[in-house]
């Protein structure tokens, strides 16, 4: 398997207003782009680090305390780029690390999943 670069970083807050200011403002991120969806009452805003897009900021409305929850509060996951994800889950396998099915991203039609580190941080393989 080899690793190209970290494609993203996702980040599930409670307070999205208060979140996106610090982002924004104090941190100076560039917002790319920032969408609502209405069936799930949730933002995702894009933010670019100096230039390059990296931050995925995600709401949730009453997002619980965060020990290992997918849409809880706090650090998300860690997502690198891969070229070929099915190579890189055969050598996870290989390695006993249990990974979920792949997935189609339905918003750009890539292909990704997810595993766990030894402490429970979800890690995602992104297929580009």
């Amino acid at each position: 398997m080899k690793l190209k670069k970290i494609h993203h970083i996702a980040i599930i807050c409670s307070d999205y207003e208060k979140s996106k200011d610090f982002y924004v403002r104090i941190l100076g991120l560039t917002p790319k782009s920032e969408t609502y969806r209405n069936e799930r009452d949730s933002y995702k805003l894009d933010l670019e680090v100096n230039g390059q897009y990296q931050i995925e900021l995600f709401s949730f409305p009453n997002p619980p305390k965060r020990p290992s929850y997918p849409e809880a509060a706090g650090l998300r996951h860690i997502a690198f780029e891969v070229e070929n994800i099915e190579e890189a889950v055969h050598h996870l396998t290989e390695q006993q690390i249990e990974v979920e099915p792949i997935r189609i991203d339905t918003h750009t039609n890539k292909k990704f999943t997810f595993f766990l580190d030894p402490d429970g941080l979800p890690i995602e393989l992104y297929e580009v």
